[in-house]
């Protein structure tokens, strides 16, 4: 089976992700700047979970431009990929409408937790179809960002009760070292046309 319909499908769920999110904003009653003060949490976490899912995007393209076909469990893989991020607009409003209070954001953690752990699943669905040479697996490597992220989404999720603020700091960090390009898929697949 080829790719298009599984891109198709999930490019069509992340647009009506980012559309629910936004219009969860609610306009303020009120034309000063003073009005707009109580948005200032909500705009902040609306902006950091729209480049998450632009991350999550991007990066599902670049691996699915790879793949040579999908399989069933890479339809299974992604459609839990897919639930966990549908889960972002309700985190999204909590920890907005509530000033970043400590559960929403440890709730928060977990829903990033849960949808890397989702997407590392679709990519190992994915090379295991593929098999060992594919361009996916080459691209991967070791992948320390793959590795890493997990890691600072339960440090987190930990640090959220006395900490909540470093636990929203590491959330930023985490999607900062996402947003910088990785090109290594697109590099293998150069050398591999070469």
């Amino acid at each position: 089976m080829r790719t298009n319909r599984l891109e198709g499908f999930f490019d069509g769920v992340v647009a009506i992700i980012i559309t629910i999110m936004v219009l969860e904003m609610k306009v303020p009653h009120g034309d000063t700047l003073d009005s707009l003060s109580p948005l200032v949490p909500v705009v902040l976490s609306y902006v950091l979970s729209f480049v998450y899912l632009g991350i999550y995007w991007n990066n599902h393209h670049h691996m699915l431009h790879a793949s040579r076909g999908v399989t069933g469990s890479m339809l299974w893989a992604n459609l839990h990929l897919l639930f966990w991020l549908s889960l972002i607009p309700f985190t999204t409003g909590w920890m907005g409408e509530n000033g970043f209070a400590a559960l929403p954001v440890a709730v928060y953690g977990v829903v990033l937790l849960m949808a890397a752990l989702a997407y590392w699943l679709l990519q190992q669905r994915l090379i295991v179809s593929q098999g060992e040479g594919s361009i996916v697996k080459k691209a991967v490597g070791n992948d320390w960002k793959g590795k890493l992220s997990p890691l600072l989404y339960a440090t987190a999720i930990a640090l959220a009760f006395p900490l909540r603020w470093i636990s929203v700091a590491i959330y930023v960090l985490v999607a900062l070292l996402w947003l910088v390009p990785d090109r290594r898929i697109e590099r293998i697949m150069v050398r591999e046309a070469d």
